[in-house]
């Protein structure tokens, strides 16, 4: 859904329906057709194969290419370093394709904790690679999405070779997807400056906690300062930052009560972490409450400027609090 610059999307809840048992791809994509006619901007999944499980993002974006026509279409986020490069390319060019050129390829590099490691490991790659393999894949999956796919590439990387690959179909786009970058610290920010064609970090800094702020403070002013890090990058390493989106991940449940909004969070956010529900907030920005409340906590965002919010629903009825949420908090999310 658009207004007056701001676009909203919603991330489809692939982790909630493999935690509830129900492994049914029918309701995914029927949820998907709903949010499209509600006049949303975009559709997310998510990506995990092991710590979190869900389904793959790119084959269940396929589907939702196809039972769509409008929305962009999103990774929030994929993990390129689980994946050949080759085989990620030419995934993504396939759905690009199927989408008509609407897919958004959201990256990260996947939070440190037990779990993830674990999911790595099983996955047969180092943790610690993690960060220079996301780099590396992208610039060679740009190199196989160049030039129509018209001339071969050759690679002799730190982490993988290619000789003579030339990848067909190339996506819809020339050049491929747009890539966001996920990601907070400042690391992060600096590689959505140089590498990326935008930016969507949760909406609370790990630097913000250093400093000893409250859960659910100011966190507009330090997406401000990620997002000043980021543009400062992309001024300096390549010359202007028209190219760039502003946007956020952010976790709601617009409840019809606090109360009651705020049980329904905490159930949600300690079943899908598997940990308190305090020591994610410190890493997570959370909000729960009624439709005024929420709107007043997004707004604060696009006065720091973001102009593209994704929407996780945290627990609850997702259909009720998306009906709620186009009802009173989308159109009355405009620029002041």
């Amino acid at each position: 859904m658009t207004t007056e610059s701001i676009q909203v999307g919603v991330l489809l809840p692939t982790r909630e329906a493999v935690m509830s048992g129900r492994f049914e791809t029918a309701p995914l994509l029927a949820l998907a057709e709903r949010v499209e006619a509600a006049g949303y901007a975009s559709l997310w999944v998510g990506d995990s194969l092991l710590a979190r499980p869900r389904f793959e993002p790119l084959t269940l974006l396929a589907a939702v290419a196809a039972r769509t026509r409008r929305c962009r279409l999103g990774t929030a986020v994929l993990l390129p370093a689980l994946r050949h490069p080759l085989v990620l390319a030419h995934a993504v060019a396939t759905v690009d394709r199927l989408a008509e050129g609407r897919l958004v390829l959201g990256v990260g590099i996947a939070p440190d904790s037990k779990a993830v490691r674990r999911e790595f490991e099983n996955a047969g790659v180092p943790f610690a690679q993690r960060v220079g393999r996301l780099v590396e894949s992208l610039a060679i999956c740009r190199q196989l999405w160049a030039d129509a796919g018209e001339r071969p590439v050759s690679v002799q990387g730190r982490y993988w070779s290619l000789d003579e690959a030339r990848l067909l179909p190339t996506p819809a786009r020339a050049g491929g997807p747009p890539v966001w970058m996920g990601g907070e610290v400042a690391a992060a920010t600096e590689r959505a400056g140089r590498l990326a064609e935008g930016w969507m970090p949760n909406s609370v800094t790990p630097e913000a906690w250093a400093e000893g702020w409250a859960p659910n403070s100011v966190t507009p002013e330090a997406w401000a300062e990620g997002w000043a890090r980021v543009l400062a990058t992309a001024r300096a390493e390549r010359g202007g930052t028209a190219h760039l989106t502003p946007a956020l991940y952010t976790t709601l449940n617009v409840g019809r009560d606090a109360r009651t909004a705020e049980a329904e969070l905490r159930k949600f956010v300690e079943g899908y972490y598997a940990a308190p529900y305090e020591a994610i907030a410190r890493v997570q920005g959370f909000h729960a409450g009624d439709a005024a409340s929420c709107l007043e906590r997004l707004q604060g965002f696009v006065r720091a400027g973001v102009r593209h919010i994704v929407l996780r629903f945290g627990g609850g009825d997702q259909a009720e609090q998306l009906e709620r949420t186009t009802r009173e908090i989308v159109p009355r999310l405009g620029l002041p």
